[in-house]
């Protein structure tokens, strides 16, 4: 994949690089602010662009803001934001669209080298990847009015899971149950949620995450 990172730590920039290159994936740009990466994919074809969501000037929002302006201008390119802390706003402000081909992980998922290539792989594939700890605590925002607290424990391990972007065979082999039975879990938690039951996966998995961020 080409690829095109935005951080402005010059240590962990040069580390992805070198672990990209490692992997076999063409890191066509590597800059240190949101401004030099709306540039940088202005003048060039990225298929995936890593951001951090804090980066100068004020350290703030700005490679966020960067984020959302490359999906408006450059809806084909996949975005990865990276992220020191859960932060729900921004969370909820990437998934307010269309997030196929979007991830939101925390730093500390990027020293979990599998973790992160395979959350790579799958953004750039045109799916999701969304840190595990950023789904529970967006699922922790339910109220008793919400009709996520309807759910079952298992359904709401199985819906946690597939937020997080995975299949259907890998919840099964993360929860060391069936396939099967997991089919059974994500028609009932969709049943209660009162979400349609698309055709495929990718769209069962976008009205999850929608709901949670509306």
């Amino acid at each position: 994949m080409r690829v095109m990172l935005a951080e402005d730590s010059a240590l962990l920039r040069e580390g992805l690089v070198r672990l990209l290159q490692e992997e076999g994936h063409d890191v066509v740009a590597a800059v240190g602010d949101a401004e030099a990466l709306l540039e940088a994919v202005a003048g060039e074809r990225p298929d995936v662009v890593v951001v951090d969501v804090r980066m100068p000037p004020t350290h703030t929002d700005e490679g966020l803001r960067a984020a959302l302006e490359i999906r408006r201008r450059r809806p084909e390119v996949k975005v990865l934001v990276l992220s020191q802390y859960v932060e729900k706003k921004y969370a909820t402000e990437l998934m307010s669209g269309s997030i196929a081909g979007v991830g939101y992980l925390l730093k500390d998922r990027v020293a979990e080298v599998g973790d992160f290539l395979d959350a790579l792989e799958r953004v750039g594939a045109g799916g999701t990847a969304f840190d595990p700890e950023v789904v529970r605590q967006l699922l922790a925002r339910t109220s008793h009015a919400d009709p996520l607290t309807r759910l079952t424990n298992r359904e709401r391990e199985v819906l946690e899971l597939m937020a997080q972007g995975l299949t259907n065979a890998s919840i099964a082999q993360s929860l060391h149950v069936s396939q099967s039975a997991v089919e059974k879990h994500v028609n009932a938690l969709f049943d209660k949620l009162g979400l349609s039951h698309g055709t495929g996966y990718s769209r069962r998995v976008l009205a999850v995450l929608r709901y949670l961020g509306s």
